[in-house]
């Protein structure tokens, strides 16, 4: 069997949500919110991991790069339909 540096993650079971009647912008900005929280922690956790100084800071990058993306998903949702579709 050959070695890995990959560490597999467990996430707990996500807790049963009750279920929704569609989906609407307000539960969908909220589940963001949420996710951004989890980001902000786990920059926090990364940051202060005991690993080499590059791979932290590739790794802090990467959750920031996440955060930004999540923030502009929250932002065009704020938009609305004020964004024109193509034709």
């Amino acid at each position: 069997m050959a070695m890995s540096t990959v560490i597999p993650f467990r996430r707990p079971p996500a807790p049963a949500k009750p279920a929704r009647a569609g989906c609407d912008v307000a539960a969908v900005a909220g589940d963001l919110l949420d996710v951004l929280d989890q980001l902000e922690g786990l920059v926090a956790r990364a940051a202060s991991m005991d690993r080499p100084r590059i791979e932290v800071e590739r790794s802090v990058q990467h959750l920031l790069d996440a955060i930004s993306a999540v923030e502009r998903a929250s932002d065009t949702l704020g938009e609305g339909s004020s964004i024109s579709e193509p034709a």
